[in-house]
């Protein structure tokens, strides 16, 4: 394994500051929730996009737009309904005449794709030939109007959004967009004592002012500091077995998974363990990543790329329990030294 580079290390201290000036300035307006701010913060500094899922007023708006006045980045939200074409999103050519010469051209009027940090409320209520827009820009960082290609903004996220509850009218996410997502991270109610203060806070005196913090620069910076993250050959060996693991009919699979799963993990899951991993080790100060950062980033990452069979649906079996069951039966190579 090879060590961070000396120039690094710096770095990865101004990471570790700015990950606690950035809670700081976000807790003003968010209370609780604290593992989603870690889950959130982590596929910033990896590059990654998060699919939210929870249901209405938990302030997963006011989450979004708060981050991006701490990075001191453009934010842009859109509603997204079952009318909404992809040039609502990724702008359209009009035709203008020019003043000068009296010529009438068409200019391109760019949409609200060309933002920094994009909120995607409810993706699933749009149609899949907008879905399908949204999926070249998040994976190419470009969107195509006519003929011309245009680029987007650097640093780019989207952050979208979807209701459990409601799904008529919908159109779920097929499996190459939800595969885009780094995270899905599920919002739960917030707690007895979040809930006091949030109320107390809310119907009082306002919420705190955010200030900036960080810049789009300095995300770019820090993207690139992640990938330069050491990450030890039995960690790497670690996301392999995991990843292995959820595929039913290969040979060594747990009886659990081939009883449960239909379908299992790709390799962009095992590419994003690894930047997840290692995200989350800088934002801590840490000099390399760990078996604990893979488990923590463990159930984002896979709970939308493995899927399970009908008889897990028959028997209630979710996807979080099956990556509780991996995460049990699949020790790293130390925990394999202290069992022996």
């Amino acid at each position: 394994m090879s060590e961070i580079p000396a120039n690094d290390l710096a770095m990865v201290e101004k990471a570790r500051e700015g990950r606690e000036k950035l809670l700081t300035e976000i807790r003003k307006v968010i209370i609780g929730q604290e593992e989603l701010l870690d889950q959130v913060l982590v596929a910033l500094f990896a590059g990654g996009h998060v699919l939210l899922i929870g249901v209405p007023g938990l302030a997963k708006t006011l989450l979004v737009s708060t981050l991006a006045k701490t990075l001191d980045m453009n934010f842009k939200r859109v509603q997204f309904t079952p009318d909404m074409m992809p040039s609502d999103i990724t702008g359209t050519e009009v035709l203008q005449e020019d003043k000068e010469t009296g010529q009438k051209q068409f200019v391109f009027v760019r949409g609200p794709l060309f933002t920094n940090l994009i909120l995607a409320d409810e993706i699933n209520r749009t149609p899949p030939k907008t879905q399908a827009a949204l999926l070249e820009a998040m994976q190419e960082k470009q969107v195509s109007v006519g003929k011309q290609t245009y680029k987007l903004k650097e640093p780019f996220m989207v952050m979208a959004t979807q209701n459990p509850i409601e799904q008529e009218g919908t159109y779920p996410l097929p499996e190459a967009q939800m595969d885009r997502f780094m995270f899905n991270i599920y919002l739960d109610y917030p707690k007895f004592d979040e809930l006091k203060e949030i109320v107390k806070q809310t119907t009082a005196g306002g919420l705190g002012d955010p200030q900036p913090v960080l810049n789009g620069e300095d995300v770019m910076t820090f993207r690139q500091i992640v990938r330069r993250v050491p990450m030890s050959d039995h960690v790497l060996d670690y996301i392999a077995r995991i990843n292995v693991a959820t595929h039913p009919n290969r040979e060594g699979t747990s009886e659990f998974c081939k009883k449960y799963l239909g379908w299992g993990a790709g390799p962009r899951a095992g590419q994003y363990l690894a930047l997840g991993a290692k995200s989350r080790a800088l934002l801590r100060g840490q000099m390399q990543a760990t078996v604990e950062d893979v488990r923590a980033v463990a159930h984002c990452v896979l709970r939308h790329r493995i899927f399970t069979n009908f008889t897990a649906q028959a028997e209630g079996i979710e996807t979080d329990q099956i990556i509780d069951h991996l995460l049990e039966k699949i020790p790293a190579e130390s925990e394999k030294v202290k069992a022996a």
